[in-house]
C-alpha cells in the first residue's frame, strides 16, 4: 500500500500508521490486524496506544502543527512492537514480581471471611456452575450492597477468593455481594457480559430475602471493573467504582489473551466501554500509578470521556500501587477506595 493513496470505501479503510522513530524521519507501516476496527471511524483502539492513523485527503485529524504537537515517543508503538511486548503489555503478573505471594494472602484472607462473616455462600442465580453468589448481608437489610466482580482476564479466579475485598465497606455497615462467572474459553466474553446482567436482575428480585434490601454499588478489579463498567447501565445499580479495568478491548486481540477469549469484530465494538456512550450515572474510575502503561491510559481516557459528557465520577490515582497493591486500599477501613464507595452511596 503507498501512503496518501487510499480510497476510502464502505467495506473497509485501508489506512497507514504513521508512527515516530528514533531519528526525526517518520515511516508508515501496516497494521492489518486492528485496521479491522477502524471502520465506523473507531480510531480509539490505535490512538490509545500510540498508533497514529493517518489517511490523507482527510480533515478528520486537523491540520498539520496540530498532529506534530504529539510527542508520541512517550507511547507505546504497537505497530512496531513484537509478539512479546504487546503480551507483557496485558501481562500484569509478570509485570510485578510479587505478584503470586500477593495472591496467596488475598486467597488466604478471604477464605478466612467466607468461614467468619454470616451470609450465604454458593446461592445460583443461573444453570452454568459458576453462576453463583457470596452474600453477607449486613444487620440492617436497608444498608448499601457493595457488588464485587472478580478479575483475572475473564478466564481465570473466582470470586470465593475476593471475598476479603468487602471488608472495608462492611465495616460501615454494608451488605457485600460477589457473583461468580463462567470463564473462556468455555464461555465467550457475550456469555460473561450475559450472566452479569442475569446476576444483577436476580440481586434485584431475591436480594431482599436475603437481607440486602439497599442501594447497589457494583465495583470490580481488572476484568472485573471492565464488567463493572458495562452493568452500571443495569436498572438495579446506583452507582459504580472501576478498579484497575480495560476499557478498549482491541489490542487484546493480539496478545496471548485472545488463545482463551477469542474475541469477535462484534464483542469488540459492543463490549468495549470506550466505544459506548457514558451511562449518566456515578463510576468512580482508580487505578494504581504504578500500573503498566496500557491499563492506566485505559482508566485515564474512560474518565476523560465521561467527563466530556458531563457525567459525574471521579479519577482516583493511587500513587506507587501496582495491579494487586491497588486492592489495599478496598480492604482497609480507611482505604481510599473504601472512602469511594462509600461516597458513591451518599
Amino acid at each position: 500500500m503507498i501512503a496518501g493513496c487510499v480510497r476510502p470505501s464502505r467495506r473497509a479503510v485501508a489506512v497507514t500508521l504513521r508512527v515516530s522513530t528514533t531519528e526525526t524521519s517518520e515511516r508508515s507501516i501496516r497494521m492489518p490486524r486492528l485496521t479491522r476496527f477502524i471502520n465506523g471511524g473507531r480510531y480509539a483502539p490505535l490512538v490509545s496506544h500510540g498508533l497514529r492513523p493517518f489517511r490523507t485527503r482527510s480533515r478528520s485529524f486537523g491540520n498539520k502543527s496540530k498532529r506534530n504537537a504529539t510527542n508520541w515517543s512517550n507511547v507505546m508503538n504497537w505497530a512496531t512492537m513484537s509478539r512479546a511486548a504487546r503480551d507483557a503489555a496485558y501481562n500484569n503478573a509478570a509485570a510485578v514480581p510479587e505478584a503470586a505471594a500477593l495472591r496467596e494472602a488475598r486467597t488466604a484472607a478471604s477464605a478466612a471471611a467466607r468461614q467468619t462473616w454470616s451470609g450465604a455462600l454458593d446461592v445460583p442465580y443461573g444453570l452454568g456452575e459458576r453462576n453463583r453468589w457470596d452474600l453477607f448481608p449486613a444487620a440492617n437489610p436497608s444498608a448499601p450492597c457493595l457488588v464485587f466482580i472478580h478479575g483475572g482476564y475473564w478466564q481465570m479466579n473466582r470470586r470465593e477468593d475476593f471475598v476479603c475485598l468487602g471488608a472495608g465497606v462492611r465495616s460501615h455497615g454494608w451488605s457485600v455481594a460477589l457473583p461468580g462467572y463462567s470463564l473462556a474459553p468455555a464461555a465467550p466474553l457475550t456469555t460473561i457480559v450475559a450472566e452479569m446482567n442475569d446476576a444483577l436482575n436476580w440481586l434485584a428480585a431475591e436480594g431482599p430475602r436475603h437481607g440486602l434490601n439497599g442501594p447497589i454499588v457494583v465495583s470490580g478489579w481488572s476484568a472485573g471493573a471492565h464488567l463493572a463498567a458495562l452493568v452500571l447501565a443495569h436498572p438495579a445499580v446506583t452507582a459504580g467504582l472501576a478498579i484497575s479495568g480495560v476499557f478498549e478491548l482491541a489490542p487484546l486481540r493480539d496478545t496471548y489473551l485472545d488463545e482463551k477469549l477469542h474475541l469477535t469484530e462484534a464483542e469488540v465494538a459492543e463490549f468495549s466501554p470506550l466505544r459506548l456512550a457514558p451511562v449518566a450515572k456515578r463510576l468512580a474510575i482508580a487505578y494504581g500509578t504504578a500500573e503498566l502503561p496500557a491499563l492506566v491510559s485505559d482508566s485515564r481516557r474512560l474518565h476523560a470521556q465521561r467527563a466530556a459528557a458531563h457525567v459525574p465520577g471521579a479519577l482516583i490515582p493511587l500513587a506507587g500501587a501496582n495491579h494487586f497493591t491497588v486492592l489495599d486500599a478496598l480492604v482497609r477501613e480507611d482505604g481510599e477506595l473504601t472512602r469511594a464507595v462509600l461516597d458513591l452511596a451518599r
